[in-house]
C-alpha cells in the first residue's frame, strides 16, 4: 500500500467521526435521549447480523453491513431528514449526492468508487441486499417509538397511515419481520400511542 493511500484513508476515518454528532429525531429505547447517526448505524449492523436468517432470500451479509454502516455518512453534510418530514421528501437529494462525492472522495479513488456505489445501491433499494438493509433501517425506529410510548409519532403528530406507508417496505426485505412489524404497529394503535386519523 502506498503511503499516500493510507493518509487519505486516515483523513476519511477522521472525517466520519462527525457522524457521532448528527442527532436523529428518534430516541434510544425507553429513553428521552436522542439517538445519533453513529449509534443508529451500529445498531442496524448488529440487527442485520442477528436477523439475516429472516431475509426473504439469501443475501451477502458483508454487503448489507457495508450499506448500513455507509448509508448515513452523507448526513455529515446534508443533515438528517426526518422520515415523516412533510416539507422535504426522504429520498436521494442533491445535497446527499454532493455529500457522498465530497466525503467518500477523501478515500483513494478505488475505495471512493466502491463506497459511492454501495451508497447508491442502498438508496435505489432494488437489490436483495438493499431491500434487506432498508428493512433494518425502517424497523429500528419502529421498535424505538413503540418502546417510548409513541416517541416521535406523538411528538410530531404522525398517524397510523403515515407510519404504515413508510414501514411496509420492510416486507420487501423480510416478510417475516414485516409480519412482526405490522403487528407492532397495530398493537401501538390499540395501546393508544399511535393514532388513526378520523374518517
Amino acid at each position: 500500500m502506498q503511503p499516500d493511500q493510507l493518509v487519505k484513508q486516515i483523513e476519511f476515518i477522521k472525517e466520519i467521526d462527525k457522524i457521532k454528532y448528527i442527532q436523529r429525531k428518534t430516541k434510544l429505547f425507553n429513553s428521552d435521549r436522542n439517538e445519533n447517526d453513529a449509534e443508529h448505524s451500529w445498531h442496524l449492523a448488529m440487527m442485520a447480523i442477528v436477523l439475516v436468517q429472516h431475509a426473504n432470500v439469501p443475501v451477502d451479509l458483508l454487503k448489507v453491513l457495508k450499506m448500513l454502516l455507509i448509508h448515513d455518512i452523507v448526513e455529515i453534510d446534508a443533515g438528517d431528514t426526518f422520515i415523516y418530514d412533510s416539507q422535504k421528501n426522504h429520498t436521494n437529494t442533491n445535497e446527499e449526492r454532493l455529500a457522498a462525492e465530497r466525503i467518500f472522495g477523501l478515500l483513494p479513488a478505488e475505495q471512493a468508487a466502491e463506497f459511492i456505489a454501495i451508497w447508491e445501491e442502498f438508496e435505489a433499494s432494488q437489490t436483495d441486499e438493499a431491500k434487506f438493509a432498508r428493512s433494518m433501517d425502517r424497523l429500528e425506529p419502529l421498535l424505538q417509538n413503540a418502546s417510548n410510548n409513541g416517541g416521535t409519532w406523538q411528538e410530531f403528530g404522525v398517524d397510523y397511515a403515515k407510519v404504515y406507508e413508510k414501514k411496509k417496505v420492510i416486507n420487501y426485505g423480510s416478510a417475516t419481520i414485516w409480519q412482526y412489524a405490522e403487528q407492532l404497529i397495530n398493537d401501538s394503535v390499540e395501546r393508544g400511542i399511535l393514532k388513526k386519523a378520523a374518517l
